[in-house]
């Protein structure tokens, strides 16, 4: 690499710490002290072999397991890896200091550095299936305005009082139809949007960027970022088009769209068999903030091409992982960390492939459904 590309990453890096700052996130040194209620930790001791999660077995591998090991561009995914080390899990924590010097070595550096500091364990199932599926997610750009007009009828909420995590609240039917819910969510606007699928669209993908029309007329860009459910079960909107009869509808959600104006009346039918609903929290995007994706589930900045939301019953947030998924969409064999979660995924070998920002990434995630497996990467003792 020559001493302008070098620059380039150092860059990025420090943007990317920087970036974490302005989200007030522990330094990159620092284990938090005192982490947020867990159902499942993300501290697991040094593996000396195989290793049993509630819903996977990590069995050691050898490098040359890992399809494409020697070919990986793995300057680019260091940037996920520095992110990961704002907040690091328990046994990764004590190699962030030898993370943030390889930052700016060269590829075969870094590759050699991984091999001397990281075990490869292939991620089965609990019956030793090694093969899932990798799906993809994105985040949207939308336009908005802060306060509802003839045409921006459809409202983005904040959480209404009292939401109480894992305890289930109104349907998406019952929000749109039961006084009592409208009630709970008067005040709580953050903004208006045109309309119903893509604001369908950014709840699916759990955050995204608005452009907002102020009421004085100027604009601003701002990010949605998740801020809790209404607990109720995730359904496909594909899945319930199937159902109906309707030929598989892909790309989402342009023919989704097609498909309702076709059949406006059924539009409250498509929206509700989806009974999930997501409330948002607005952040302000500093130009940094604008460089990098939404915080994840593990609290870091997602890296696009580089991030992973996993189950974390099989794989703990922070974790290096190897990924390896051949079909018609993309051919993936590189390294990613795993700092994401959804509900959707769930599983040993299953993860989703943040894609990044904008229409392009939209329409990779939108096909993206092929094979995977994963090997975990973890610091040996």
């Amino acid at each position: 690499m020559n001493r302008g590309f070098l620059a380039l990453c150092a860059a990025v890096i420090v943007a990317t710490l920087a970036g974490c700052a302005s989200r007030s996130l522990p330094p990159p040194d620092a284990v938090p002290s005192t982490p947020a209620p867990q159902t499942r930790p993300d501290t697991l001791p040094p593996l000396t072999g195989s290793l049993a999660h509630p819903k996977s077995r990590w069995v050691p591998a050898s490098w040359s397991e890992l399809p494409g090991f020697n070919d990986d561009a793995l300057h680019e995914a260091w940037i996920a890896l520095v992110a990961n080390c704002a907040r690091p899990n328990a046994a990764f924590a004590p190699l962030c200091g030898e993370v943030r010097q390889m930052a700016l070595a060269d590829t075969e550096g870094q590759r050699s550095w991984m091999m001397q500091r990281l075990q490869p364990y292939r991620v089965e199932s609990l019956a030793g299936q090694s093969e899932g599926k990798l799906t993809s997610y994105f985040e949207p750009i939308y336009e908005a305005t802060r306060r509802p007009t003839a045409t921006n009828t459809i409202a983005l909420y904040q959480p209404p009082a009292g939401l109480v995590p894992r305890r289930p609240w109104y349907t998406r039917q019952e929000i749109d139809t039961l006084p009592e819910a409208q009630a709970a969510l008067r005040g709580r606007e953050i903004a208006w949007m045109s309309d119903p699928i893509d604001a369908l669209m950014l709840q699916i993908q759990g955050s995204g960027r608005l452009r907002i029309t102020e009421p004085d007329g100027s604009q601003r860009l701002v990010r949605l970022a998740f801020a809790g459910s209404n607990e109720q079960p995730y359904r496909s909107v594909n899945q319930w088009l199937l159902s109906q009869g309707v030929t598989r509808i892909n790309p989402w959600p342009d023919a989704t769209k097609a498909w309702v104006a076709a059949n406006p009346q059924r539009l409250p039918q498509l929206l509700w068999s989806n009974p999930r609903y997501v409330f948002f929290r607005e952040e302000a995007m500093t130009e940094v903030d604008a460089a990098f994706g939404p915080r994840g589930a593990q609290g870091v900045p997602l890296t696009a091409g580089r991030s992973i939301a996993v189950d974390r019953d099989s794989i703990p947030y922070g974790t290096p992982v190897w990924l390896a998924s051949n079909g018609p969409v993309a051919q993936l064999q590189k390294l990613v960390v795993a700092q994401d979660t959804g509900s959707a995924i769930l599983g040993a070998v299953r993860a989703d492939y943040f894609a990044g920002t904008g229409p392009d990434a939209g329409r990779f995630a939108a096909r993206m459904d092929q094979p995977l497996r994963l090997w975990a990467l973890w610091p040996k003792q």
